[in-house]
């Protein structure tokens, strides 16, 4: 006699989640519940935003700037206020004393648009920042947007009210004259755009570099060396070679906005932005093929 068992009962099958593949293709039935959209410039801005804003040297190298700038071009336009004669400035520029501090207080702009990009390449995060976003000429351009853009508001904020300070302490001193217009827009706005653009030049330094120290040394020999260079040259034989480096050293760029030039030839009123923003734009084109053409 045969014994039957019937069979066991079976449990429903569990329904499928709404995420799981149903049958019929490759994932028809899979729907992200993270919204996937195009990565476009204005995500790496934000990213470059959130991290010069972030890190420490930013707020290093800025404040020393802040304090040089103000302390250099107040300290020495109350100096010539306490020691100057009856027609000792006369007809002079009382801007034209904020060149100090601009010129001391530039090392901390390229110093922090070294760091920008060098940095990254030291501590290895550049990796992470080219695996979110993968085109590095993006990458690059919003670097150097928000460098450009903190760097300019920083120095136009300072430059600017070292220059109102000093015509408020000179007023009258010396037979100095009244600013006109274009004076005020070259010792606030020019020398601004021109230390934005010199730090902007160190940044694409520092990307072709790939080295802190490195790109910082060189970016302070371009700034200084031409000059020191040419105040040693006295053989006749070197005189155009000696103009050459006085009329076109940064120091004496920096000057023209003052009207204050180092050499009585070469660069005047505006020319060294112009300068400044050909071997930057440059320096980008450099940078840019050698970032699509080397490895991270």
């Amino acid at each position: 006699m045969s014994t039957h068992q019937p069979p066991m009962p079976q449990a429903p099958a569990a329904a499928a989640p709404d995420w799981q593949a149903a049958s019929g293709g490759p994932y028809p039935g899979y729907t992200s519940p993270i919204p996937v959209r195009p990565a476009h410039l204005g995500h790496a801005l934000a990213s470059e935003w959130t991290k010069i804003k972030s890190v420490r040297s930013t707020m290093w190298t800025l404040g020393v700037f802040i304090v040089l700038v103000l302390g250099i071009g107040l300290m020495a336009a109350s100096l010539v206020s306490s020691n100057s004669g009856p027609d000792s400035m006369s007809d002079q520029n009382p801007l034209q004393f904020g060149f100090f501090g601009l010129l001391i207080g530039s090392m901390c702009i390229i110093t922090l648009g070294v760091l920008t990009t060098a940095s990254e390449y030291g501590t290895g995060m550049i990796r992470t920042t080219m695996t979110a976003c993968p085109s590095r000429v993006r990458v690059l351009a919003a670097k150097a947007i928000v460098f450009f853009a903190v760097a300019f508001v920083v120095t136009l904020a300072t430059s600017g009210f070292v220059a109102m300070v000093q015509v408020s302490m000179l007023k009258g001193v010396g037979g100095a004259r009244t600013p006109s217009t274009d004076d005020w827009l070259k010792a606030t706005v020019g020398i601004s755009l021109y230390l934005a653009l010199l730090g902007l030049f160190s940044l694409l330094v520092g990307s072709v570099v790939r080295h802190s120290a490195g790109a910082i040394t060189i970016m302070i020999g371009a700034v200084l060396a031409p000059l020191v260079i040419a105040l040693f040259m006295a053989a006749q034989s070197l005189e155009k070679v000696r103009q050459w480096l006085l009329e076109y050293s940064i120091p004496s760029q920096m000057s023209c906005f003052y009207d204050n030039s180092l050499s009585s030839s070469g660069p005047s009123g505006w020319d060294p932005l112009w300068i400044m923003l050909g071997l930057t734009a440059a320096a980008f084109a450099g940078a840019c093929a050698l970032l699509q053409q080397r490895d991270v």
